[in-house]
């Protein structure tokens, strides 16, 4: 069964079908790569495959209408062209035999009971997090894979050209065809080894999802795998932490804008919409937690936010106590920036401004719009408006989201 294109003429059910395109590829992209190259072990085939069931399903489904299974129609497609790639490319029998089982296996199936956690995209992100990569190479070819980034996207934000950052893409992918590196979850020490770096890589994937002009269902993966990742590794702490960091931040999603789709500064919400199962779940695993490593840190914090019935009950002393142990794990600028806002909200802005001074020392903050919206917070506190609304509108300037944008400038003009 398939849904017509729509009642609003040709336009709208181009329209429609992109729209419906676009939803599918943030969800369903990942996990088709993921399956071809478990297939076949080859990035770029396994990407151009998916990239060719997209562009057939813009082509197709504004005329015959969006799948009821919009999802099983482009693995179903990306999987015949990867058996017509291989049948001309005269591949052995045994891949053939793979791709051919791999056909007969619809895409919503839900997992076997052996492959329940381990699955093709944590296999991928294992891989991407390979110690064989350069830790920049890690990151753009999870950002590239696994959130389906545009390579353009991606070379802005490592201050590079589109071609350099293709060749990098490039060059990483042929590093893993050439040195073997298995696609696979590593076992023993290996397992352990890597851990830091996949965690990092999921907190990216989390983070892709949570800001604020974030596609929400890359938050949503990270929750899935990192639920995934805690029940291979129970006994490790990380793991357990940062699965309770995301369900606490992600707890708030549905309170983070308004009717007009602004942003709502966290004092403002609404905390009855806040999801409180997902809180539950987190103060659960926090409870748990036998050590103090750099994302239980930052769970905590989250948890005095979650946990606070109202904005002035905020436990901003806790919270800045647990800013100085992760400014200890973790002395980078943003974290004393942050640590910065937490004490000024707990021991006054002046005690803020003064850390907020030594976060900029050595120019490390230099361009940095948030830390001209910290310093523009607190000058609003200490009673300096004129000078606050100056840096919340140079701020404005500098972010490269619309709705970080319009919310600084509604700081700006409200003080």
């Amino acid at each position: 069964m398939q849904r017509q294109a729509g009642n609003g003429g040709p336009a709208a059910g181009r329209a429609a079908a992109a729209q419906a395109v676009a939803a599918t590829a943030v969800e369903a992209y990942p996990r088709i790569v993921a399956a071809l190259i478990r297939i076949t072990g080859d990035w770029t085939l396994a990407e151009d495959c998916t990239q060719e069931a997209l562009a057939r399903a813009l082509a197709r489904w504004p005329v015959d209408g969006v799948p009821a299974n919009p999802a099983g129609w482009l693995m179903a497609v990306a999987r015949n062209r990867l058996l017509d790639v291989l049948r001309r490319a005269s591949v052995e029998r045994r891949k053939l035999r793979d791709v051919a089982v791999l056909a007969l296996t619809a895409a919503t199936e839900e997992p076997v009971p052996d492959e329940e956690v381990v699955d093709d995209r944590l296999r991928l992100i294992f891989t991407c997090c390979h110690p064989a990569l350069s830790p920049q190479a890690r990151v753009a070819l999870t950002l590239r894979t696994i959130c389906a980034v545009p390579t353009a996207d991606i070379a802005r934000a490592f201050l590079v050209s589109e071609s350099t950052m293709t060749r990098r893409l490039t060059r990483a992918k042929t590093r893993i065809a050439e040195a073997g590196i298995p696609y696979r979850v590593p076992r023993g020490h290996a397992l352990t080894e890597r851990l830091p770096g996949v965690l990092g890589v999921l907190y990216l994937l989390f983070t892709q999802g949570y800001d604020a002009d974030g596609e929400p269902a890359f938050a949503e993966e990270a929750i899935r795998l990192a639920r995934l990742l805690v029940r291979l590794m129970p006994e490790q702490p990380e793991a357990t932490a940062l699965l309770a960091l995301f369900l606490l931040q992600h707890s708030r999603r549905a309170a983070r804008r308004d009717a007009d789709g602004d942003l709502v500064p966290l004092d403002r919400q609404d905390r009855s919409s806040w999801d409180r199962a997902a809180i539950a779940e987190g103060v659960r695993l926090i409870a748990r937690l036998p050590e103090h490593g750099p994302y239980a840190w930052q769970a905590r914090i989250a948890l005095c936010h979650a946990t606070a019935a109202s904005a002035e009950q905020t436990d901003w002393r806790r919270i800045a106590d647990c800013y100085d142990h992760l400014l200890l794990l973790q002395p980078t600028p943003v974290v004393a920036l942050n640590r910065a806002v937490a004490h000024g909200c707990a021991y006054g802005p002046e005690v803020g401004l003064s850390l907020l001074a030594e976060a900029r020392s050595g120019g490390r903050l230099d361009g940095y719009p948030l830390a001209l919206a910290v310093e523009a917070d607190l000058l609003e506190r200490q009673g300096d408006r004129d000078r606050a609304a100056v840096l919340f509108r140079a701020a404005a300037d500098r972010v490269p989201g619309e709705a970080e944008r319009r919310a600084l400038l509604n700081r700006a003009r409200s003080g």
